[in-house]
């Protein structure tokens, strides 16, 4: 019998569909023990006499594939790579799959919510009013402010597509490789991400994390920023430093602050401490009907493999381009 790891969690908990297919096809499976992200040496005990994993963002190393002698296939549920080394696994004949569409409509619209909450102050207003204190926010609305959005991908592509009903001022993109033609209403200008730096109100993060984004905002980028600048960051945690950050907001420096995803999860850190930084637990893809459609389009590419059919999502080969730089 077939066995299967299912790392990420929570797993079939809204719809059972993927549980009931591996069911159906009497493939046996374990779902994370611990119920929470596993550490690489947890993975790496938990991983032995498995032919497949259906993972999170646990990192699936070099060191952890050494401890998983029978591991043939690793089925990604979300888009983000940074966690599973590629080079380890195509050197021992691992097949890894993902599902990059999946979540990209979640991320979005929880993108927009946190532009929206950060400019009106909804998020410090509703925890002043759960502590008895009444205070009116004046606020801004999007059709008055610049959107930088670097990275425009699915996700970028989505925040724009739900800026056009806010009729936003300007926006501001950037991207390794700029589109000539962007079928938008609004106004788009392919810019340097300094640009956008320098003159957005609100910055939003859809970069993957690699060599090249890791730490790409530190201080020296935040301090171009404007005083009153929102920065949000729903792609990886490492692509904004921390550290710097914490600083920067300390001295009083942007409005204000969203965070989904950081280098260290579960997170508990001094950003906890800061009011206007608005911190959710990497939620980003966390809508039921997204949520289902990764674990379903993740289980249903492991049936695949484990049955001898053809891959729908395997991962392309310049993203293990990308772990070679």
């Amino acid at each position: 019998m077939k066995r299967v790891l299912i790392t990420t969690v929570p797993f079939g908990e809204k719809d059972k569909r993927p549980l009931e297919l591996l069911d159906s096809k009497g493939i046996e499976y374990v779902i994370n023990p611990l119920n929470r992200k596993l550490t690489e040496l947890e993975l790496a005990e938990l991983v032995t006499n498995f032919d497949a994993i259906i993972a999170g963002t646990e990192p699936i190393s070099d060191f952890v594939m050494d401890n998983a002698k029978q591991l043939k296939f690793i089925s990604r549920v979300g888009i983000g790579l940074d966690s599973v080394d590629l080079l380890a696994a195509k050197k021992r004949g691992i097949a890894v799959s993902y599902t990059p569409d999946a979540p990209a409509p979640a991320v979005s619209e929880l993108t927009i919510g946190l532009m929206l909450s950060l400019l009106r102050f909804t998020h410090i207003s509703n925890t002043h009013m759960h502590n008895g204190k009444w205070h009116r926010y004046f606020g801004r609305r999007l059709k008055e402010v610049t959107v930088g959005i670097i990275g425009f991908g699915r996700i970028g592509k989505g925040v724009l597509k739900h800026l056009e009903g806010f009729s936003c001022n300007k926006i501001l993109v950037n991207d390794v490789i700029e589109e000539v033609n962007v079928s938008s209403s609004l106004d788009v200008e392919w810019v340097d991400k300094d640009e956008i730096y320098r003159q957005a109100d609100i910055i939003t993060l859809h970069v993957p994390l690699t060599d090249l984004t890791k730490n790409m905002i530190n201080k020296e980028q935040l301090l171009i920023m404007k005083k009153d600048a929102i920065l949000i960051n729903t792609s990886r945690g490492g692509i904004i430093n921390e550290k710097d950050l914490f600083d920067i907001l300390c001295k009083d420096h942007l409005s204000g602050v969203a965070i989904d995803v950081f280098q260290q999860e579960p997170y508990n850190g001094p950003l906890n401490t800061i009011e206007r930084c608005l911190l959710t637990a990497h939620m980003g893809s966390m809508s039921i009907d997204c949520r289902t459609a990764m674990e379903v389009e993740a289980t249903e590419e492991v049936v695949r493999f484990l049955t001898n059919k053809p891959l729908l999502g395997v991962v392309p080969e310049d993203e293990y381009a990308v772990q070679r730089m």
